[in-house]
């Protein structure tokens, strides 16, 4: 039996147009925007294609950076070193296609992105995500994110916390 689902780096072969989640910020980036910022290596973008048709049934997008260490809860500060900056992998944007909802692809492609900055050659502490409305700030929160800097809709899980939850 094959997966129904099999994670690809974004590439010229994948059909970004017919993408719908419902939220047009997120489609029209994935549309127009996702490709551009690959090549410039601005963030990597990871797909989840629907083995059976090839369709795109989900995508999120990963990049590194850096938050203050004073802006991190202070459950997650105590335990680092007093450097100004925390290296961080940022989920820039995840979106499951309207066809897909409901079968915990968004969790999986969470998953997926906290895995490879976890296995990167490129140390970072934590996942970040400015998440876009209520909604996904519900769903990130479900998998043990919390709010940070001040600012609502911008949350952090440490790599620790997130594979302890996720296993």
């Amino acid at each position: 039996m094959t997966a129904p689902f099999r994670l690809e780096v974004l590439g010229p072969g994948h059909a970004r147009e017919a993408f719908r989640c419902g939220v047009e910020a997120l489609d029209r980036y994935f549309a127009r925007q996702a490709g551009q910022d690959v090549r410039r290596r601005v963030s990597a973008c990871y797909v989840a294609v629907e083995s059976g048709s090839g369709k795109v049934a989900g995508y999120y997008t990963l990049a590194a950076g850096g938050v203050p260490l004073t802006d991190l809860p202070a459950e997650l500060a105590k335990r680092l070193p007093r450097y100004p900056s925390v290296p961080v992998a940022r989920v820039g944007r995840l979106a499951v296609d309207r066809g897909f909802h409901g079968r915990k692809l968004g969790s999986a492609l969470l998953a997926d992105a906290a895995l490879r900055a976890a296995r990167s050659e490129v140390s970072v502490f934590a996942l970040i995500v400015d998440a876009k409305d209520d909604a996904a700030v519900a769903f990130y929160r479900h998998h043990g994110f919390e709010p940070f800097g001040g600012n609502g809709r911008q949350l952090v899980v440490s790599l620790e916390r997130f594979g302890r939850m996720a296993g």
